[in-house]
């Protein structure tokens, strides 16, 4: 049995890069690693998402939803939970 690798396997269940479905997992995956960021940042402060929510006027379970996915969080409220919240500071990057 062949072993493949997991780019190999992406390729072949989500097709290459660059096509609509890899690219929507791509962007799944970012936004999934975006909260996980987040809570470990939150943990890290020894904050829970109440309180996290407190320091940003936000609620327990609006925070919850961006732990667990953080698609459709905007940017203004990336830099209010990192920066507010967290009193740290957000790097994004691009890549073309």
């Amino acid at each position: 049995m062949e072993t493949k690798s997991w780019k190999d396997i992406k390729d072949t269940v989500y097709g290459k890069k660059g096509t609509e479905r890899r690219d929507e997992l791509e962007r799944d995956f970012e936004s999934f690693k975006i909260g996980l960021l987040l809570r470990n940042a939150r943990e890290e402060k020894n904050l829970t998402q109440e309180q996290l929510g407190e320091l940003i006027d936000k609620k327990r379970t609006y925070i919850s939803r961006v732990e667990n996915n953080g698609s459709n969080l905007t940017l203004k409220t990336l830099f209010d939970i990192v920066e507010k919240g967290l009193g740290g500071k957000v790097n994004i990057s691009i890549e073309v």
